[in-house]
């Protein structure tokens, strides 16, 4: 019958929230939870979430002429997070009404801390072991003299939610030119502080992904090829974005649970060239991330999310030292972003300082 995927997706929508009303109800939720869960039931969320840890994630490996457009679709925008996240409370101050959303309705923030660790997030056919991948030796260096780290964003227009503090004109959803506000902000503070550190950085501060988003890593990484070109001897490269977390009238922001600080997560995002992209020394990539995440665990354990290991190669093939680094989500403010990347940079730089060559 035509109707019946319907009935029984109606059916299953009423018996979970049948459920999940009789827990909060039990455990004595305040009312705006209990509207939170009725409303994420209705909307079919509840059901998504609980279908994706059922039956897993679909594989949508990409064809070959799909691969270019893959580059600039890799943020993460997965239903499991639905499932994990602790719902809050809608709050009067809660700067998110502001936002702009497709539909230019008002969107709910969920805050969620994501456990990382020394853990990797495999999204592809690889084995990975943790253990002995840290164990071999870390062959990157940084040079003594001269420009050791490049910063730049192929997602420069990327942005943040806007509030009282920081509040900009978009140019799309969650998106605005004025690198005073987008994730170019956040590079320029981590370039800042990494120099603090003693290391020398070159921060690209160019839009790469407008007015056209596809073909950003195409046009970012004739940057990047230009920018060896004249420092051959640049051995970071960190591609600074920030994540997606959420679907519909859902997102999510990220929490560093870090005393004293208001502070998003950061995540490591590292390539694997699997999708057909040639990318023969990618696990060198994998194997710095590792060695940053462990640093970065060792001062702030909520900090970083598992490292995400991804089909596609995000120019990650022109150095043995190049890394996606995503500083928090679209839920997230421009100042919990830029407090996550001061913190991340206190943890990485003197790890980065150890690789330099002893002159």
């Amino acid at each position: 019958m035509k109707g019946g995927g319907g009935l029984k997706k109606r059916i299953a929508v009423i018996a979970l929230l049948a459920l999940g009303l009789r827990l909060v109800a039990l455990s004595g939720a305040d009312i705006k939870i209990r509207n939170w869960l009725r409303d994420l039931a209705e909307s079919g969320q509840l059901v998504s979430a609980v279908l994706t840890l059922e039956l897993g994630k679909k594989d949508e490996t990409p064809s070959p002429v799909e691969l270019e457009d893959e580059e600039d679709r890799h943020e993460s925008e997965s239903l499991a997070v639905f499932a994990t996240a602790t719902p809050q409370p809608e709050t009067t101050d809660e700067p998110m009404e502001e936002s702009l959303t497709e539909n230019e309705h008002e969107v709910e923030i969920v805050e969620t801390t994501i456990a990382g660790g020394l853990t990797i997030s495999n999204d592809t056919s690889h084995e990975i072991d943790v253990e002995a991948l840290m164990s071999e030796t870390l062959t990157q260096k940084l040079p003594s003299e001269g420009p050791q780290i490049l910063i730049i964003h192929t997602h420069g227009s990327e942005a943040y939610t806007p509030d009282l503090m920081d509040n900009y004109i978009p140019t799309d959803n969650c998106r605005t030119e004025d690198i005073n506000y987008n994730v170019v902000r956040v590079g320029t503070e981590l370039a800042a502080e990494l120099e603090k550190c003693g290391l020398n950085v070159i921060h690209d501060t160019s839009i790469y992904d407008y007015p056209s988003y596809s073909g950003s890593y195409n046009r970012s990484r004739q940057a990047i090829e230009n920018h060896l070109a004249q420092y051959p001897n640049i051995a970071i490269v960190i591609d600074v974005h920030r994540d997606a977390l959420g679907t519909g009238d859902v997102i999510y922001k990220t929490v560093a649970a870090v005393q004293g600080e208001c502070s998003s997560q950061v995540m490591f995002l590292v390539g694997t060239g699997e999708n057909g992209l040639p990318h023969p020394n990618w696990r060198e990539n994998l194997k710095l991330a590792l060695y940053l995440q462990a640093a970065v665990n060792g001062k702030y354990q909520t900090l970083a999310r598992p490292v995400a290991l991804k089909q596609e190669r995000y120019n990650q093939h022109l150095t043995t030292g190049s890394l996606i680094l995503e500083v928090g989500s679209s839920g997230n403010t421009l100042q919990e972003a830029l407090t996550a990347v001061r913190l991340f940079a206190s943890a990485v730089g003197p790890a980065l300082m150890e690789l330099v060559e002893k002159g």
